[in-house]
């Protein structure tokens, strides 16, 4: 199945900004997932937004509420949260420049690739990712994203060059609590020397396809174990639970077509569109007269 990008924008360094799309260096569905079977009648469990007193609710219906206390919210408008206008959510710029390993491991979040979205902006982006190869530099800056401003750090990363979100400083969690009662003195000498030795013998180059999730493979030898076993319990969906889909919003959409069926007259929908992004005052990369010459993979830093 092809990538799909997640964001869409510019990178942009000083005066320079090249097109760009993000793309998840991760796979949710790489591993076994299941779905919530009721027992006793052999269905999905499906979930729905509802309402005490009202039942299920359309999702164009609901609004965001910030917490007051004591029970109290504030109710925001989408078109207030929409007007929020920020530069981030078209263009990353690189703000700060860190040493590779300057980050603690604990504020990495997501990885995504970072693309060039055309030929015109590659000339660029191999400039971009071999200065911070060459120099050993990881690039800071914010994007906006999925409703959320993300702070970021942009390394080279083999032939391209892998974007991590990162946790902002108030989203970790402080470690003294928990180590206080740990004791300072430091380590017997020998029981150290023994360790230590152990750690040279097992010290070798990273290399993850090494590594097996042995969890996930018991799973599928059961579950294929069950597969062949005619006895082993099943679920069938019926006609009625074929045409729901499996969405959230199937009675959302249920309840907006019986409403549709009631009206006597079509009604003409109203397109709306939404705003573009900030303009961005830098050039856009364009294509050089220079030839890029493919660098090798440099492994990323830990």
């Amino acid at each position: 199945m092809a990538s799909r990008a997640v964001w869409k924008g510019q990178l942009r360094l000083s005066l320079v900004s090249i097109p760009v799309e993000l793309h998840s260096a991760t796979q949710s569905g790489a591993r076994v997932s299941f779905r919530q079977i009721h027992g006793p009648s052999r269905k999905r469990v499906r979930y729905q937004k509802t309402v005490p007193g009202v039942g299920p609710v359309k999702s164009e219906d609901i609004l965001k509420g910030y917490e007051l206390g004591d029970d109290e919210y504030l109710l925001l408008e989408p078109e207030e949260l929409d007007a929020i206008r920020l530069e981030t959510k078209k263009t990353l710029e690189l703000v700060q420049f860190v040493g590779a390993c300057e980050i603690p491991p604990l504020y990495f979040d997501k990885p995504y690739y970072v693309v060039p979205t055309d030929d015109l902006a590659e000339d660029a982006y191999r400039v971009v990712r071999d200065a911070l190869r060459a120099s050993e530099k990881v690039g800071l800056g914010q994007l906006t994203m999925r409703g959320k401003e993300y702070l970021c750090a942009i390394r080279a990363c083999g032939d391209g060059i892998l974007l991590e979100t990162l946790h902002y400083a108030d989203e970790i969690r402080k470690a003294d609590p928990l180590f206080s009662s740990i004791e300072d003195d430091p380590a017997d000498k020998d029981l150290l020397s023994v360790a230590t030795e152990l750690i040279d013998r097992k010290t070798r180059p990273f290399e993850a396809e090494v590594f097996e999730d042995h969890y996930d493979s018991a799973l599928r030898e059961l579950i294929e174990r069950k597969r062949k076993n005619r006895k082993t319990p099943r679920a069938s969906l019926g006609e009625e639970e074929r045409g729901a889909g499996g969405g959230e919003n199937v009675v959302d959409l249920m309840a907006a077509l019986r409403e549709s069926l009631k009206k006597d007259g079509g009604g003409t929908a109203k397109k709306t569109s939404r705003a573009g992004g900030a303009k961005s005052s830098g050039r856009t990369a364009s294509k050089s007269s220079g030839t890029g010459t493919k660098s090798s993979g440099s492994k990323k830093s830990a």
